[in-house]
């Protein structure tokens, strides 16, 4: 096995590892080359500064890719917190350890980093424990910690909803029916809207104003730049229906929306925003059970709430996976 290097931004799409993501239980959205190079076009610190790895077999054959973004002298996986929750490098399984390994072996031969800040890593994912334990072997100080929002609530998702409603403890199950019978007996009907392609724009421009109107850190989180990255995250990712924006219309009014990703049997709830005035009847913790029972009918085995450990996750029957860490010094 060798490691082969890149600085070359071309590589995203030359070099394309999404087979890799979805042959890795760790792959996730965050880890498709198409995802990392809209985040280093629209994020990245310095041009320059990009650092592609591939790991190839004897044959030639890439079994294994990272990105990482080098800052000054600290080398990171590429992916900035605000905008990715899962990091890290994804690759065959039966090839991960010696990839590790390689991978830890390659890069001290390099001379432009001191240290690695390695965020990103699910704690139930075989690639933390393999880069701690090939780091060591090559003598680096190495210190594991919680990542920033280090707790990421998911859901296991049973074949039907009423399956899901009946793994759940008693009382969360009757608090999710509960909210929309008072949501529907208090202001009429409500429909889910899917965003289309025809739709796309005018529910965007919906989703940024809602996050604009929202208080505290959700209110200036959608700035310019945020939104143009989200924008082409739609436009990227919606045509293969991996981008999804839902919404909530009550009253003829779209009270609530949340975006997610529906990626090789996994759900995932990104970002999510509602009109502070329909809040006494809860549209958004009723929106989100809806993306749960859609993604039970498209045949979703992992409902993922991403990063940030908040109570309105647990509401629904999800259980903590922890994100972790890897600083790594050179000695």
């Amino acid at each position: 096995m060798r490691v082969v290097f890149s600085e070359d931004a071309r590589d995203f799409q030359r070099r394309d590892w999404t087979d890799l993501v979805r042959a890795d239980p760790a792959g996730t959205i965050f880890h498709r080359p198409a995802f990392l190079k809209l985040y280093w076009e629209e994020f990245g610190e310095t041009p320059d500064h990009l650092l592609l790895t591939f790991a190839e077999d004897e044959d030639g054959r890439q079994v294994a890719a990272a990105a990482f973004e080098r800052v000054d002298d600290t080398l990171r996986f590429l992916g900035g917190t605000e905008v990715t929750d899962y990091m890290g490098p994804v690759g065959e399984p039966s090839t991960q350890a010696q990839v590790a390994k390689e991978l830890w072996a390659a890069l001290v031969q390099r001379d432009d980093w001191r240290s690695a800040d390695l965020r990103g890593l699910a704690e139930d994912r075989p690639w933390l424990g393999l880069l701690r334990e090939a780091a060591n072997e090559e003598g680096l100080v190495v210190r594991e910690e919680d990542d920033q929002n280090g707790i990421a609530p998911f859901l296991t998702l049973p074949p039907t909803w009423e399956g899901y409603l009946e793994s759940l403890p008693a009382k969360l199950r009757h608090e999710i029916r509960r909210k929309a019978k008072k949501l529907e007996a208090e202001a009429g009907p409500f429909r889910i809207i899917v965003a289309d392609r025809d739709s796309l724009e005018p529910l965007l421009d919906r989703f940024v104003e809602l996050h604009r109107m929202s208080e505290g850190p959700k209110g200036v989180f959608m700035v310019p730049g945020m939104e143009i990255f989200f924008r082409r995250l739609a436009a990227a990712f919606l045509p293969e229906h991996v981008f999804r924006l839902t919404f909530i219309e009550v009253g003829g009014q779209l009270a609530a929306g949340t975006i997610g990703f529906v990626c090789d049997g996994t759900s995932s709830l990104y970002n999510s925003a509602f009109d502070r005035a329909w809040g006494s009847l809860a549209p958004g913790m009723v929106l989100v059970a809806e993306d749960i029972r859609l993604a039970i009918d498209e045949g979703c085995t992992v409902f993922d709430l991403l990063k940030g450990d908040y109570g309105y996750k647990y509401r629904f029957g999800a259980v903590p996976r922890r994100v972790r860490r890897l600083v790594v010094e050179r000695p």
